[in-house]
Protein backbone atom coordinates (compact mmCIF):
# COMPACT_ATOMS: atom_id res chain seq x y z
CA UNK A 1 0.00 0.00 0.00
CA UNK A 2 0.71 3.47 -0.69
CA UNK A 3 1.92 6.26 1.86
CA UNK A 4 -0.14 9.48 1.63
CA UNK A 5 0.33 12.90 2.88
CA UNK A 6 -1.49 12.48 5.54
CA UNK A 7 0.20 9.38 6.71
CA UNK A 8 -2.80 7.47 6.38
CA UNK A 9 -2.09 3.92 3.72
CA UNK A 10 -5.84 3.59 2.87
CA UNK A 11 -6.00 3.87 -0.96
CA UNK A 12 -9.04 5.43 -2.59
CA UNK A 13 -10.31 5.46 -5.58
CA UNK A 14 -9.35 8.70 -8.00
CA UNK A 15 -10.26 11.68 -5.82
CA UNK A 16 -11.98 14.87 -7.42
CA UNK A 17 -9.45 17.72 -7.40
CA UNK A 18 -6.45 15.31 -6.49
CA UNK A 19 -5.31 15.37 -9.91
CA UNK A 20 -4.41 19.19 -11.20
CA UNK A 21 -1.98 19.65 -8.43
CA UNK A 22 1.72 19.86 -10.57
CA UNK A 23 2.50 23.81 -11.50
CA UNK A 24 4.32 24.73 -14.77
CA UNK A 25 7.55 24.69 -12.76
CA UNK A 26 7.48 21.06 -12.05
CA UNK A 27 6.41 20.14 -14.97
CA UNK A 28 9.50 21.59 -16.54
CA UNK A 29 11.33 20.31 -13.92
CA UNK A 30 9.87 16.83 -15.27
CA UNK A 31 10.74 17.53 -19.24
CA UNK A 32 14.17 18.64 -18.02
CA UNK A 33 15.09 15.48 -15.91
CA UNK A 34 13.88 12.74 -17.98
CA UNK A 35 15.69 14.50 -21.06
CA UNK A 36 19.13 14.44 -19.55
CA UNK A 37 20.68 11.28 -18.71
CA UNK A 38 24.09 9.81 -19.68
CA UNK A 39 23.66 10.50 -23.59
CA UNK A 40 25.05 14.00 -23.44
CA UNK A 41 28.15 12.76 -21.55
CA UNK A 42 29.07 9.70 -23.80
CA UNK A 43 28.20 10.35 -27.13
CA UNK A 44 30.65 13.12 -28.33
CA UNK A 45 33.68 10.73 -28.62
CA UNK A 46 32.31 8.56 -31.18
CA UNK A 47 30.71 12.15 -33.32
CA UNK A 48 34.06 13.75 -33.40
CA UNK A 49 35.60 10.79 -34.68
CA UNK A 50 34.13 11.29 -37.94
CA UNK A 51 33.43 15.38 -37.56
CA UNK A 52 36.66 16.98 -36.17
CA UNK A 53 34.97 20.13 -36.00
CA UNK A 54 33.57 22.21 -33.21
CA UNK A 55 31.29 24.28 -35.33
CA UNK A 56 29.91 20.83 -37.31
CA UNK A 57 29.15 19.22 -33.83
CA UNK A 58 27.42 22.24 -31.98
CA UNK A 59 25.64 22.34 -35.21
CA UNK A 60 24.51 18.97 -35.25
CA UNK A 61 23.03 19.31 -31.20
CA UNK A 62 21.07 22.48 -32.12
CA UNK A 63 19.72 20.08 -34.90
CA UNK A 64 18.61 18.07 -32.50
CA UNK A 65 17.35 20.52 -30.50
CA UNK A 66 15.35 21.65 -33.07
CA UNK A 67 13.80 18.61 -33.87
CA UNK A 68 12.90 17.91 -30.66
CA UNK A 69 10.90 21.51 -31.01
CA UNK A 70 9.19 20.62 -33.91
CA UNK A 71 7.91 17.42 -31.56
CA UNK A 72 6.95 19.58 -28.87
CA UNK A 73 4.88 22.11 -31.27
CA UNK A 74 2.46 18.74 -32.53
CA UNK A 75 2.27 17.14 -29.34
CA UNK A 76 1.44 20.78 -27.65
CA UNK A 77 -1.66 20.61 -29.92
CA UNK A 78 -2.71 17.25 -29.15
CA UNK A 79 -2.16 17.57 -25.66
CA UNK A 80 -4.35 20.72 -25.34
CA UNK A 81 -7.06 19.21 -27.77
CA UNK A 82 -7.27 15.87 -25.49
CA UNK A 83 -5.96 17.22 -21.39
CA UNK A 84 -5.50 13.54 -20.41
CA UNK A 85 -2.76 11.39 -18.77
CA UNK A 86 -0.65 9.03 -20.50
CA UNK A 87 0.94 10.79 -23.86
CA UNK A 88 0.73 8.24 -26.63
CA UNK A 89 -1.91 6.11 -25.20
CA UNK A 90 -4.13 9.26 -25.01
CA UNK A 91 -3.39 10.93 -28.13
CA UNK A 92 -3.13 7.60 -30.75
CA UNK A 93 -6.57 6.56 -29.56
CA UNK A 94 -8.08 9.68 -29.82
CA UNK A 95 -6.40 10.37 -33.68
CA UNK A 96 -6.83 6.74 -35.47
CA UNK A 97 -8.43 3.80 -33.29
CA UNK A 98 -8.29 2.95 -29.57
CA UNK A 99 -6.24 -0.27 -30.28
CA UNK A 100 -3.46 1.72 -31.69
CA UNK A 101 -3.96 3.49 -28.29
CA UNK A 102 -3.65 0.49 -26.44
CA UNK A 103 -0.72 -0.57 -28.52
CA UNK A 104 1.56 2.56 -27.39
CA UNK A 105 -0.06 2.29 -23.90
CA UNK A 106 1.17 -1.32 -23.22
CA UNK A 107 4.66 -0.72 -24.81
CA UNK A 108 5.16 2.26 -22.46
CA UNK A 109 3.40 0.79 -19.25
CA UNK A 110 4.84 -2.11 -19.08
CA UNK A 111 8.71 -2.05 -20.55
CA UNK A 112 8.85 1.93 -22.29
CA UNK A 113 9.98 3.40 -19.00
CA UNK A 114 10.92 0.37 -17.22
CA UNK A 115 13.58 -0.54 -19.00
CA UNK A 116 15.10 2.65 -19.14
CA UNK A 117 15.07 3.28 -15.52
CA UNK A 118 16.64 0.39 -14.96
CA UNK A 119 19.60 1.04 -17.28
CA UNK A 120 19.87 5.02 -15.58
CA UNK A 121 19.88 3.37 -12.76
CA UNK A 122 22.69 0.98 -13.15
CA UNK A 123 24.69 4.06 -14.73
CA UNK A 124 23.77 5.56 -11.22
CA UNK A 125 25.25 2.22 -10.03
CA UNK A 126 29.14 2.83 -11.94
CA UNK A 127 28.71 6.39 -11.67
CA UNK A 128 28.20 5.88 -8.06
CA UNK A 129 31.78 4.25 -7.48
CA UNK A 130 32.83 8.01 -7.48
CA UNK A 131 31.20 8.62 -4.31
CA UNK A 132 30.77 5.18 -3.07
CA UNK A 133 34.18 3.06 -3.61
CA UNK A 134 33.71 -0.12 -1.87
CA UNK A 135 29.97 -0.15 -2.79
CA UNK A 136 28.23 -2.87 -5.60
CA UNK A 137 26.80 -1.08 -8.04
CA UNK A 138 24.05 -3.18 -8.23
CA UNK A 139 22.84 -2.88 -4.87
CA UNK A 140 23.23 1.02 -5.93
CA UNK A 141 21.50 0.52 -8.47
CA UNK A 142 18.62 -0.96 -7.05
CA UNK A 143 18.76 1.08 -4.27
CA UNK A 144 18.04 4.50 -5.87
CA UNK A 145 14.71 2.63 -7.91
CA UNK A 146 13.57 1.65 -4.22
CA UNK A 147 14.07 4.47 -2.96
CA UNK A 148 12.87 6.89 -5.74
CA UNK A 149 9.86 5.20 -5.44
CA UNK A 150 9.11 5.12 -2.00
CA UNK A 151 9.00 9.02 -2.83
CA UNK A 152 6.44 8.84 -5.30
CA UNK A 153 4.33 6.44 -3.71
CA UNK A 154 3.72 9.55 -0.90
CA UNK A 155 1.73 11.61 -2.91
CA UNK A 156 1.71 14.22 -5.78
CA UNK A 157 2.76 17.08 -3.38
CA UNK A 158 5.91 14.98 -1.83
CA UNK A 159 6.65 14.24 -5.57
CA UNK A 160 6.42 17.64 -7.04
CA UNK A 161 8.83 19.07 -4.00
CA UNK A 162 11.32 16.52 -4.38
CA UNK A 163 10.93 16.35 -8.24
CA UNK A 164 11.65 20.02 -8.76
CA UNK A 165 15.01 20.29 -6.04
CA UNK A 166 16.54 17.46 -7.67
CA UNK A 167 16.14 18.89 -11.02
CA UNK A 168 17.32 22.11 -9.80
CA UNK A 169 20.14 20.58 -8.83
CA UNK A 170 21.35 18.96 -11.47
CA UNK A 171 20.93 21.64 -13.68
CA UNK A 172 23.32 23.62 -10.71
CA UNK A 173 26.02 21.15 -11.11
CA UNK A 174 25.64 21.14 -14.93
CA UNK A 175 26.04 25.06 -14.92
CA UNK A 176 28.47 24.86 -12.53
CA UNK A 177 30.57 22.37 -14.90
CA UNK A 178 30.13 24.60 -17.88
CA UNK A 179 31.56 27.87 -15.99
CA UNK A 180 34.71 25.93 -14.52
CA UNK A 181 35.08 24.24 -18.23
CA UNK A 182 35.36 27.80 -19.52
CA UNK A 183 37.14 29.87 -17.15
CA UNK A 184 39.99 27.64 -15.62
CA UNK A 185 39.77 24.86 -18.38
CA UNK A 186 42.93 25.19 -20.61
CA UNK A 187 41.91 26.29 -24.40
CA UNK A 188 41.97 23.71 -27.03
CA UNK A 189 43.13 24.92 -30.54
CA UNK A 190 39.41 24.32 -31.64
CA UNK A 191 37.04 26.56 -33.22
CA UNK A 192 33.98 26.87 -32.81
CA UNK A 193 33.07 29.35 -36.60
CA UNK A 194 32.44 27.65 -39.90
CA UNK A 195 34.63 27.12 -42.09
CA UNK A 196 34.62 25.60 -46.21
CA UNK A 197 35.18 22.05 -44.80
CA UNK A 198 32.20 22.19 -42.67
CA UNK A 199 29.99 21.69 -45.71
CA UNK A 200 31.34 18.33 -46.15
CA UNK A 201 30.96 16.98 -42.72
CA UNK A 202 27.39 18.02 -42.76
CA UNK A 203 26.43 16.90 -45.89
CA UNK A 204 28.06 13.17 -44.78
CA UNK A 205 26.43 9.98 -43.75
CA UNK A 206 28.12 10.05 -40.03
CA UNK A 207 26.46 13.38 -39.95
CA UNK A 208 23.32 11.83 -40.45
CA UNK A 209 24.34 8.89 -38.50
CA UNK A 210 24.97 10.85 -35.61
CA UNK A 211 21.94 12.99 -35.60
CA UNK A 212 19.89 9.29 -34.77
CA UNK A 213 22.29 8.75 -31.56
CA UNK A 214 22.13 12.85 -30.77
CA UNK A 215 17.90 12.55 -31.08
CA UNK A 216 17.76 9.82 -28.63
CA UNK A 217 19.80 12.30 -26.34
CA UNK A 218 16.62 14.70 -26.50
CA UNK A 219 14.12 11.90 -25.93
CA UNK A 220 11.83 12.94 -23.15
CA UNK A 221 10.78 16.30 -24.73
CA UNK A 222 7.21 14.85 -24.51
CA UNK A 223 6.87 14.19 -21.02
CA UNK A 224 5.17 16.84 -19.23
CA UNK A 225 1.94 14.80 -22.32
CA UNK A 226 2.35 11.76 -19.73
CA UNK A 227 1.06 13.53 -16.68
CA UNK A 228 -1.53 16.23 -18.40
CA UNK A 229 -4.43 15.13 -15.97
CA UNK A 230 -2.29 16.32 -12.93
CA UNK A 231 -1.42 19.81 -14.38
CA UNK A 232 -2.50 22.90 -13.65
CA UNK A 233 -4.19 24.78 -16.60
CA UNK A 234 -3.02 21.77 -18.69
CA UNK A 235 -4.14 23.25 -22.27
CA UNK A 236 -1.56 26.18 -21.31
CA UNK A 237 1.00 24.79 -18.67
CA UNK A 238 1.75 21.43 -20.74
CA UNK A 239 3.22 23.27 -24.09
CA UNK A 240 4.99 25.89 -22.05
CA UNK A 241 6.42 23.09 -19.46
CA UNK A 242 8.36 20.83 -22.83
CA UNK A 243 8.77 24.58 -25.28
CA UNK A 244 10.74 25.38 -21.86
CA UNK A 245 12.02 22.47 -21.14
CA UNK A 246 13.14 21.52 -24.38
CA UNK A 247 14.84 24.80 -24.68
CA UNK A 248 16.69 24.54 -21.17
CA UNK A 249 18.37 21.12 -22.56
CA UNK A 250 19.27 22.29 -26.00
CA UNK A 251 21.12 25.59 -24.55
CA UNK A 252 22.76 22.73 -21.98
CA UNK A 253 23.67 20.21 -24.51
CA UNK A 254 25.08 22.82 -26.91
CA UNK A 255 26.97 24.20 -24.20
CA UNK A 256 28.08 21.28 -22.21
CA UNK A 257 29.94 19.60 -26.14
CA UNK A 258 31.39 23.31 -26.66
CA UNK A 259 33.08 22.74 -22.87
CA UNK A 260 34.10 19.11 -23.70
CA UNK A 261 35.60 20.89 -27.11
CA UNK A 262 36.92 23.25 -25.22
CA UNK A 263 38.63 21.74 -22.70
CA UNK A 264 40.14 18.41 -24.13
CA UNK A 265 42.01 17.23 -27.03
CA UNK A 266 39.82 15.93 -29.97
CA UNK A 267 42.51 13.36 -30.61
CA UNK A 268 41.76 12.23 -26.88
CA UNK A 269 38.43 12.56 -26.85
CA UNK A 270 37.90 10.54 -30.14
CA UNK A 271 36.48 7.04 -30.13
CA UNK A 272 36.19 7.16 -26.20
CA UNK A 273 32.72 6.49 -24.17
CA UNK A 274 33.86 8.63 -21.17
CA UNK A 275 34.75 12.25 -22.49
CA UNK A 276 33.09 13.64 -19.72
CA UNK A 277 35.54 12.44 -17.30
CA UNK A 278 38.16 13.12 -20.03
CA UNK A 279 37.05 16.41 -19.79
CA UNK A 280 36.66 16.51 -16.40
CA UNK A 281 40.47 15.13 -15.61
CA UNK A 282 41.73 18.23 -17.95
CA UNK A 283 39.21 21.05 -15.72
CA UNK A 284 39.71 19.80 -12.27
CA UNK A 285 43.37 17.75 -12.39
CA UNK A 286 43.28 13.74 -11.00
CA UNK A 287 40.20 14.39 -9.36
CA UNK A 288 38.53 15.36 -12.10
CA UNK A 289 36.74 12.31 -12.65
CA UNK A 290 35.57 11.73 -9.61
CA UNK A 291 33.91 15.27 -9.92
CA UNK A 292 32.28 14.52 -13.00
CA UNK A 293 31.08 10.64 -11.64
CA UNK A 294 29.31 12.36 -8.52
CA UNK A 295 27.84 15.07 -10.83
CA UNK A 296 26.41 12.62 -13.29
CA UNK A 297 25.05 9.74 -10.40
CA UNK A 298 23.14 12.65 -8.95
CA UNK A 299 21.65 13.73 -11.96
CA UNK A 300 20.48 10.39 -12.46
CA UNK A 301 18.16 10.99 -9.80
CA UNK A 302 16.13 13.03 -11.32
CA UNK A 303 15.73 11.37 -14.06
CA UNK A 304 15.00 8.00 -12.21
CA UNK A 305 12.58 10.45 -10.59
CA UNK A 306 10.80 11.48 -13.86
CA UNK A 307 10.50 8.43 -15.40
CA UNK A 308 8.86 6.74 -11.93
CA UNK A 309 6.81 9.74 -11.99
CA UNK A 310 5.12 9.57 -15.92
CA UNK A 311 5.68 5.85 -17.08
CA UNK A 312 2.73 4.48 -14.10
CA UNK A 313 0.44 7.24 -15.29
CA UNK A 314 -0.04 5.19 -18.38
CA UNK A 315 -0.89 1.94 -16.93
CA UNK A 316 -3.29 4.13 -14.41
CA UNK A 317 -4.98 5.96 -17.79
CA UNK A 318 -4.98 2.12 -19.18
CA UNK A 319 -6.89 1.20 -16.00
CA UNK A 320 -9.44 3.49 -15.87
CA UNK A 321 -10.47 2.59 -19.15
CA UNK A 322 -9.72 -1.46 -19.24
CA UNK A 323 -11.95 -3.49 -16.57
CA UNK A 324 -9.59 -6.07 -16.04
CA UNK A 325 -6.51 -3.66 -15.23
CA UNK A 326 -8.89 -1.49 -13.24
CA UNK A 327 -6.62 -2.17 -10.06
CA UNK A 328 -3.76 0.08 -11.61
CA UNK A 329 -6.43 3.25 -11.80
CA UNK A 330 -6.56 3.05 -8.06
CA UNK A 331 -4.66 6.12 -6.39
CA UNK A 332 -3.60 6.72 -2.45
CA UNK A 333 -4.87 9.11 -0.68
CA UNK A 334 -2.10 11.49 -2.00
CA UNK A 335 -2.80 11.26 -5.15
CA UNK A 336 -0.40 8.71 -6.49
CA UNK A 337 -1.21 5.82 -8.75
CA UNK A 338 0.39 3.24 -6.16
CA UNK A 339 0.10 -0.23 -7.80
CA UNK A 340 0.95 1.59 -11.16
CA UNK A 341 4.31 2.49 -9.67
CA UNK A 342 4.68 -0.69 -7.88
CA UNK A 343 4.25 -2.60 -10.81
CA UNK A 344 6.91 -0.59 -12.78
CA UNK A 345 8.83 -0.37 -9.70
CA UNK A 346 8.90 -4.60 -9.65
CA UNK A 347 9.48 -4.50 -13.19
CA UNK A 348 12.28 -1.94 -13.72
CA UNK A 349 14.04 -4.12 -10.62
CA UNK A 350 13.20 -7.38 -12.00
CA UNK A 351 15.36 -6.09 -15.15
CA UNK A 352 18.32 -4.90 -12.98
CA UNK A 353 18.86 -8.63 -11.46
CA UNK A 354 18.68 -10.31 -14.95
CA UNK A 355 20.37 -7.46 -17.13
CA UNK A 356 17.43 -8.03 -19.46
CA UNK A 357 17.03 -4.53 -19.52
CA UNK A 358 19.61 -3.60 -22.31
CA UNK A 359 17.93 -6.31 -24.76
CA UNK A 360 14.63 -5.21 -24.03
CA UNK A 361 15.83 -1.56 -25.07
CA UNK A 362 16.91 -2.59 -28.12
CA UNK A 363 13.68 -3.54 -29.13
CA UNK A 364 11.46 -1.26 -28.16
CA UNK A 365 13.05 1.85 -30.00
CA UNK A 366 11.79 0.90 -32.82
CA UNK A 367 8.46 1.01 -31.47
CA UNK A 368 8.78 4.26 -29.38
CA UNK A 369 10.05 6.05 -32.57
CA UNK A 370 7.09 4.30 -34.47
CA UNK A 371 4.50 5.51 -31.65
CA UNK A 372 5.70 9.02 -31.74
CA UNK A 373 5.97 9.22 -35.79
CA UNK A 374 2.48 8.48 -36.29
CA UNK A 375 1.77 10.52 -33.07
CA UNK A 376 2.93 13.97 -35.02
CA UNK A 377 1.25 12.41 -38.32
CA UNK A 378 -2.10 12.50 -35.86
CA UNK A 379 -1.92 16.26 -35.85
CA UNK A 380 -1.98 16.63 -39.70
CA UNK A 381 -4.51 13.82 -39.80
CA UNK A 382 -7.06 15.35 -37.33
CA UNK A 383 -6.43 18.87 -39.20
CA UNK A 384 -8.00 17.28 -42.59
CA UNK A 385 -10.23 15.34 -41.37
CA UNK A 386 -11.90 17.10 -37.71
CA UNK A 387 -10.96 21.03 -38.51
CA UNK A 388 -13.43 22.04 -36.61
CA UNK A 389 -11.95 20.39 -33.33
CA UNK A 390 -11.46 23.15 -30.15
CA UNK A 391 -7.73 23.99 -30.60
CA UNK A 392 -6.51 25.53 -27.35
CA UNK A 393 -3.21 25.42 -28.62
CA UNK A 394 -2.36 25.09 -32.53
CA UNK A 395 1.27 23.78 -33.74
CA UNK A 396 3.61 26.39 -34.38
CA UNK A 397 5.41 26.47 -37.89
CA UNK A 398 2.54 24.00 -39.25
CA UNK A 399 3.33 22.18 -41.50
CA UNK A 400 6.35 22.79 -42.04
CA UNK A 401 7.29 21.89 -38.07
CA UNK A 402 5.20 18.58 -38.27
CA UNK A 403 7.12 18.01 -41.40
CA UNK A 404 10.72 18.13 -40.15
CA UNK A 405 9.72 15.73 -37.52
CA UNK A 406 8.54 13.22 -39.54
CA UNK A 407 10.97 13.27 -41.88
CA UNK A 408 13.83 12.96 -39.07
CA UNK A 409 11.80 9.88 -37.62
CA UNK A 410 11.07 8.43 -41.02
CA UNK A 411 14.95 8.34 -41.07
CA UNK A 412 15.47 7.39 -37.84
CA UNK A 413 13.20 4.03 -38.25
CA UNK A 414 14.73 3.67 -41.06
CA UNK A 415 18.01 3.50 -39.71
CA UNK A 416 16.76 0.84 -37.28
CA UNK A 417 15.15 -1.46 -39.73
CA UNK A 418 18.59 -1.65 -42.15
CA UNK A 419 20.56 -1.32 -39.38
CA UNK A 420 19.27 -3.30 -36.32
CA UNK A 421 16.65 -5.87 -38.67
CA UNK A 422 16.64 -8.17 -35.72
CA UNK A 423 15.96 -5.96 -32.95
CA UNK A 424 13.38 -3.51 -34.87
CA UNK A 425 11.64 -6.98 -36.10
CA UNK A 426 11.25 -8.09 -32.05
CA UNK A 427 10.09 -4.50 -31.50
CA UNK A 428 7.12 -4.78 -34.13
CA UNK A 429 6.25 -8.33 -32.60
CA UNK A 430 6.16 -6.52 -29.50
CA UNK A 431 3.42 -4.37 -31.05
CA UNK A 432 1.65 -6.87 -32.88
CA UNK A 433 1.24 -8.70 -29.47
CA UNK A 434 0.12 -5.48 -27.65
CA UNK A 435 -2.94 -5.92 -30.36
CA UNK A 436 -3.94 -9.37 -30.12
CA UNK A 437 -3.92 -8.55 -25.59
CA UNK A 438 -5.98 -5.62 -26.37
CA UNK A 439 -8.80 -7.84 -28.38
CA UNK A 440 -8.90 -10.29 -25.66
CA UNK A 441 -8.96 -7.66 -22.97
CA UNK A 442 -11.88 -6.03 -24.99
CA UNK A 443 -13.09 -9.56 -25.59
CA UNK A 444 -13.47 -10.43 -21.83
CA UNK A 445 -14.74 -6.92 -21.00
CA UNK A 446 -17.79 -7.40 -23.77
CA UNK A 447 -16.77 -3.51 -24.76
CA UNK A 448 -17.02 -2.67 -28.23
CA UNK A 449 -13.60 -2.40 -29.83
CA UNK A 450 -14.41 1.12 -31.43
CA UNK A 451 -14.78 3.01 -28.25
CA UNK A 452 -12.69 5.46 -27.39
CA UNK A 453 -10.71 5.44 -24.10
CA UNK A 454 -11.67 8.51 -22.51
CA UNK A 455 -13.91 10.01 -24.93
CA UNK A 456 -17.10 11.58 -22.74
Amino acid sequence: MAASDTGSAALTGPLPGSGSTVSVLVAIAIVVADMIGVGVFTSLGFQVKDIPSGFSILLLWTVGGVVALCGVFSYSELGAMFPRSSGEYNFLGRAYHPAFGFLAGWVSATVGFAAPVALAAMAFGEYGKSVFPNAPPLLLAVGVVWLVSLVQLTGVRHSSTFQLIATILKVLLIVAFLVCGFVIGTPQPVSFAPSASDFSYIASAPFAISLVFVMYSFSGWNAATYIIGEVHQPERNVPRAMLTGTLIVLVLYVALNAVFLHTAPIGELAGQLDVARISGSHIFGAFGGRIVGAMICLGLISSISAMMWIGPRVMMTMGEDIPILRVFSVRSTGGAPAYAILFQLVVATLMLFTRSFEAVLDFIQFALLFCSFFTVLGVIKLRITQPNLPRPYRAWGYPVTPAVFLLVTGFMMYYLLTQRPLQSAFGILIMLSALLIYAVFRRRAGEPATSVPGRE
